[in-house]
């Protein structure tokens, strides 16, 4: 098991150099399909999810415009990844075991996901808190945020009382126990 948490770690280190050479939607696209995410690029229907089947072609023309990292190991450390990503309106974290409160918040406060993220999606994943729910309040243009199987949310009423005040746009849907 130390062995898995360390090779995940290793696969989520961010390379700077990379994203310089490739720019931030092709550097961040290996990096989710390394972790077993699961991208799709504007102007397709398909999801992309075999690394060496990424499209090529000149630099900044596929942009990332969602991402499933259902069963994933992304992590925070791989986080810095997301930064550079100007076009992503959807985001699904179902299943991923090292998504917490943290990851949570790096999401809230990352510019071009306040801008662009409309719809995100946390199922199953057991670490996130009332804290790490109520981080995504800055994520201004959101339009729909989908919850369920979160055990680390104790705190329901208040919590989606106050990231309803504080993104009054929002829709919510609870599947929660």
């Amino acid at each position: 098991r130390a062995f898995w948490g360390w090779l995940n770690a290793v696969f989520n280190k961010v390379d700077y150099e990379r994203i310089q050479a490739v720019g931030p939607d092709r550097a961040a696209s290996e990096w989710l399909l390394r972790c077993g995410a699961l991208v799709r690029f504007q102007g397709s229907p398909k999801w992309q999810q075999d690394y060496n089947g990424l499209p090529t072609g000149p630099l900044g023309k596929y942009k990332i415009e969602a991402i499933n990292a259902t069963d994933s190991c992304i992590m925070y450390r791989g986080f810095d990844y997301l930064d550079g990503l100007e076009h992503v309106t959807d985001i699904k974290l179902e299943k991923c075991m090292y998504i917490q409160d943290e990851c949570l918040q790096r999401l809230s406060e990352t510019n071009n996901l306040q801008k662009s993220l409309l719809q995100l999606k946390i199922i199953s994943c057991g670490n996130v808190t009332d804290k790490g729910i109520l981080a995504l309040h800055k994520l201004i243009n959101l339009e729909y945020l989908y919850l369920s199987d979160l055990p680390g949310i104790r705190e329901k009423e208040t919590t989606f009382h106050a990231l309803q005040q504080a993104l009054p746009k929002l829709e919510l849907e609870l599947d929660l126990e």
